[in-house]
């Protein structure tokens, strides 16, 4: 069977990439536990009191360093939305579908952009 006829990935496939896409979750999800850990501990005042000065440039290096956290953390939730999404369309046998197209994402695609929706062609088609 030629991939072009192929309009749906079989059970088999679709397993490989749950256990890819639940690898991915798993790691993201820990990342995202470790940064949140990470971040409560930056907002506590702690009982350590220098000189104000050294004080103030810290405060603003913490600043950064906390909203870049911050900014890290939004984008692994919403990575972590997509993998979770990506979950669903296994279950419900659209995974691997474009939704432009209608034609099968490649494997090699979605092996490396496993919550991917689109054919390389349809978002580079999107794009423009």
């Amino acid at each position: 069977m030629q991939q072009e006829e192929k309009t749906r990935y079989s059970s088999e496939e679709l397993k490989e990439f749950e256990e890819l896409i639940l690898g991915k979750l798993e790691a993201t999800m820990n990342e995202l536990n470790y940064i949140k850990g990470g971040l409560s501990k930056k907002n506590d005042s702690g009982t350590d009191n220098t000189a104000s000065t050294a004080k103030s440039i810290e405060d603003g290096a913490d600043a950064s360093e906390r909203e870049n956290l911050s900014q890290l953390a939004a984008r692994l939730q919403k990575y972590s939305i997509q993998l979770e999404n990506a979950l669903v369309r296994i279950k419900n046998g659209t995974y691997g579908v474009c939704i432009d197209s209608g034609k099968l994402i490649p494997k090699e695609r979605l092996r490396i952009v496993p919550h991917t929706q689109q054919t390389i062609e349809a978002k580079l088609k999107r794009a423009s």
